[in-house]
């Protein structure tokens, strides 16, 4: 038997604030750098541990044909959480499976290496992020390094240590999980588990050295993409016909064609199988997945189009996440920012929220289909499989779901 800890990662949720990319695929396998967010996670957990425990639920049948039994050399136990009953719930159903220490992680968000590492040099341990708004966190309070407690979204404050959802348990967190309340929104809480362990035995709160990017939103994914391209090294392996401008950066993924005149500036990321059309100015922090074509004069910037996606001729697309098999239309524009300055708002749940982003523009959803000379305004958002009309200006989401 392995002396190695394990990890636990919890991908079971249907994460409909990230609507409508998680109408079609979970959160989990929604790409950053052109690679699934969970990939990223079990990339920074190699060498560390021997086994993953990945609790699934919504599609877990696409996070399972994905990756399989085996990552890497971590091999892959699916469990899965039948009822969504919250985190705390979801971490029960690993312990069939769990020998003794484990790092317990969010498989969709985003956490660095050295932040795993250090979390595993204690028995117990929880990872925070100073943070200017402590009141939309769970915030670590401890003394001297230990913690006291996890207080949920104070009110007042207690402290700006955000919980990154990075932990370390032993199988003492078990008993304390099978011995909590239903929270007041009905559900289990991981931080009523934790803080239960807290008063048993004592809890290393560390504070994070490396990056966190919690992907609660679709905007998110730009956060994390634009950070992860920072580091890119070029790689050419498609072919860039003469007269075709590849300046910084950039990686072109086999069978992939660049054609005369087009301009592409780094850091970007290209893709396997894809056209790149003459005249085509791809500008820097965007990302195109396998199999996606671009339209002579078509303009993108700082955005993630998904596999087999197709952007047509003469379209100014910037800020935005496109998801698989979307087509749009010839000379469609996206506008990405307000005249007044402010940051950009967009619609969650009926809710209006505020993206942070100065620079927003949309998220259309697998399949869609764009009429030609569709204007989209800041911050909207298209449903899987629906369609635009063509001329037609985008002032709302466009959505024939019943949102829950």
């Amino acid at each position: 038997m392995s002396d190695k800890p394990q990890a636990v990662i919890l991908a079971a949720g249907k994460s409909t604030r990230v609507y409508p990319l998680t109408v079609t695929q979970p959160k989990p396998l929604l790409p950053v750098a052109n690679q699934p967010i969970l990939a990223h996670n079990l990339d920074r957990l190699v060498g560390l541990v021997d086994e993953a425990v990945i609790i699934v639920g919504y599609r877990r049948n696409m996070i399972e044909n994905h990756f399989g039994n085996e990552y890497r050399g971590i091999r892959l136990i699916y469990v899965e959480q039948k009822e969504q009953l919250g985190a705390g719930h979801a971490i029960l159903q690993a312990e069939p499976f769990i020998r003794d220490r484990f790092v317990m992680m969010v498989g969709d968000d985003l956490c660095a290496r050295v932040d795993i590492e250090a979390a595993l040099k204690y028995p117990n341990s929880a990872v925070g992020k100073r943070v200017p708004n402590p009141q939309s966190f769970g915030v670590l309070t401890h003394q001297d390094g230990i913690l006291q407690k996890i207080v949920e979204k104070p009110k007042e404050f207690v402290g700006d240590l955000a919980s990154t959802g990075l932990h370390t348990f032993d199988r003492r967190i078990f008993e304390c999980l099978k011995n909590i309340p239903k929270s007041p929104r009905g559900e289990y809480e991981a931080a009523d588990g934790t803080n239960r362990l807290a008063s048993m035995t004592p809890v290393q709160c560390l504070e994070l050295q490396g990056y966190w990017f919690p992907i609660g939103f679709p905007w998110d994914l730009l956060n994390a993409n634009e950070y992860f391209l920072e580091s890119l090294e070029a790689d050419i392996q498609g072919d860039v016909e003469p007269g075709a401008v590849i300046k910084g950066p950039v990686v072109i993924g086999k069978g992939t064609r660049v054609c005369s005149g087009a301009y592409i500036e780094g850091p970007t990321l290209i893709g396997e199988d894809c056209l790149i059309g003459p005249g085509a100015f791809i500008r820097p922090k965007t990302t195109l997945g396998n199999g996606v074509t671009v339209g002579h004069g078509t303009e993108l910037k700082n955005s993630i189009v998904m596999n087999n996606s197709v952007i047509n001729y003469g379209c100014y697309i910037a800020d935005s996440v496109l998801a698989e098999n979307v087509n749009v239309g010839a000379s469609t524009v996206v506008a990405n920012w307000r005249h007044d300055g402010s940051t950009v708002k967009s619609v969650v749940k009926s809710t209006l929220v505020d993206t942070g982003r100065e620079r927003f523009g949309t998220v259309i959803g697998a399949g869609a289909r764009i009429g030609i000379k569709t204007g989209i305004y800041p911050g909207r958002k298209i449903w899987p499989g629906l369609t635009t009309r063509p001329g037609e200006i985008i002032k709302n989401d466009i959505t024939n779901l019943k949102l829950d």
